[in-house]
């Protein structure tokens, strides 16, 4: 398996963020807490200049969880389909 280098991530914009926005705090999360959290989460994506690159690595890696390039895990699993 080959590694993806992370040098992006020092200029990613959710770097001084709170990780609980991009990660469910437990998996008993309302759902419309989680949607008022990711929608937080993917607002601070669509700002961030290193978003393709995160988005590049959360597939390459196959990311279980949390916001990645500015797609939770559904997104993500549906790119991956086609």
């Amino acid at each position: 398996m080959a590694i993806t280098p992370l040098d992006w991530t020092d200029a990613a914009a959710c770097r001084n963020s709170e990780g609980a926005l991009f990660y469910p705090a437990d998996s008993a999360e309302r759902k419309e807490d989680r949607l008022e959290r990711e929608l937080v989460a993917k607002r601070i994506c669509a700002s961030c200049g290193v978003r393709d690159e995160c988005l590049e690595a959360a597939l390459a890696r196959h990311e279980s969880y949390g916001i990645w390039g500015g797609l939770n895990e559904f997104e993500r699993r549906g790119l991956l389909r086609t």
